[in-house]
């Protein structure tokens, strides 16, 4: 296939980084055992911050954006995989180190390709994408470490997000309470109906100040890091488990050694995209089975075409997004665009 096709890529010069539509081919691209034809990706925070140079994830340049991506092999030379299969790759080191999903073809390594699991389409597959993964596989690592429904209610932080958002359907659809905080006034609604129990403003959270304070949670998945963190350690109860997720709000953790010592709290840290993969199919068969999400199409708040992504990233940016965006492609999703949320 040497026909040139259209890819975002995000490239840096003197003057910082500037991220275009270029018309590439294969040749262009990082190496791999697969060529995809994708059909789908997605937009996830990171894809913000790299795409605007808000942070530095990009780590090689050029290279094309988009840290998710689904579709149909076109060619491998990888057995596992045969031209027709329909697969997704999530992280992998797309979009930092590799050529990523914003395109029409991708070539990855054999082991970065997921089958795709029964009962997903292209689109669903990226309405979860790497948030729907990092929620998965946030509950599958805190259930490894004792959390079950009886212990009490969990709390996700940064809850109206991708991460967020999928987390709370998981959770809620496992049998867990779940209490969601939210900066975003109007999510309220949102949340309940995934399945949130109870709705917290951001900043209504009262941290405290001591080194122990009145225990609230039986575990937490946190989107924020920074104060929420610490708070969250203060406040979960005895051998509970933390996620850490994210750190929207801040890298540093303010915190005591006491929560860990006198209560035997956990607290795991999630990367999704360096998953091994026996770990990342064992989450994704999770996934397309206990914890797919009910409310999936609910959560997809829009689907943009690839020409649409630029005017993305600054609302991601700007903390004014609920839910998740799937980007099309290849375009067979025209006119089914839905408005944000």
């Amino acid at each position: 296939m040497k026909e040139p096709f259209r890819a975002f890529r995000i490239h840096r010069d003197d003057d910082g980084i500037a991220a275009r539509f270029d018309d590439i081919t294969l040749a262009d691209l990082s190496d791999g055992d697969v060529v995809i034809r994708v059909t789908h990706s997605s937009v996830n925070y990171k894809d913000a911050l790299a795409a605007t140079g808000a942070a530095p994830i990009l780590r090689n340049y050029p290279l094309v954006g988009g840290i998710d991506l689904a579709g149909t092999v076109e060619r491998s030379d990888d057995d596992r995989y045969k031209t027709g299969d329909a697969v997704l790759v999530t992280g992998c080191d797309l979009s930092e180190t590799r050529d990523g999903g914003y395109a029409e073809y991708a070539r990855v390594p054999g082991d970065a390709v997921i089958p795709l699991p029964a009962g997903l389409d292209a689109w669903h597959a990226m309405c979860l994408g790497t948030a729907g993964f990092t929620a998965a596989l946030a509950i599958h690592r805190m259930e490894q470490n004792g959390q079950e429904p009886p212990n009490g209610p969990v709390i996700v932080t940064g809850a109206s997000g991708g991460v967020g958002s999928l987390a709370i359907d998981m959770l809620a659809g496992r049998g867990y309470e779940v209490v969601a905080v939210s900066g975003k006034a109007g999510a309220a609604g949102f949340l309940q109906d995934l399945g949130a129990a109870r709705v917290i403003g951001r900043a209504d959270v009262d941290y405290g100040h001591r080194p122990l304070e009145k225990t609230q949670w039986a575990g937490a998945i946190d989107n924020v890091g920074g104060d929420m963190l610490a708070w969250l350690t203060r406040t979960v109860d005895y051998q509970g488990n933390i996620a850490s997720i994210g750190l929207a709000g801040g890298h540093q953790l303010e915190t005591t050694v006491m929560p860990f010592i006198l209560r035997g709290i956990n607290l795991l840290g999630i990367n999704s995209s360096a998953t091994p993969r026996p770990l990342r199919l064992a989450v994704w068969a999770r996934i397309a089975g206990d914890l797919m999400p009910r409310n999936l199409d609910k959560i997809g708040t829009r689907t943009v075409e690839l020409a649409g992504l630029p005017a993305v990233f600054g609302q991601y940016l700007r903390g004014e997004v609920t839910g998740r965006t799937v980007v099309d492609i290849a375009g067979k999703d025209s006119g089914t665009d839905k408005e944000p949320t």
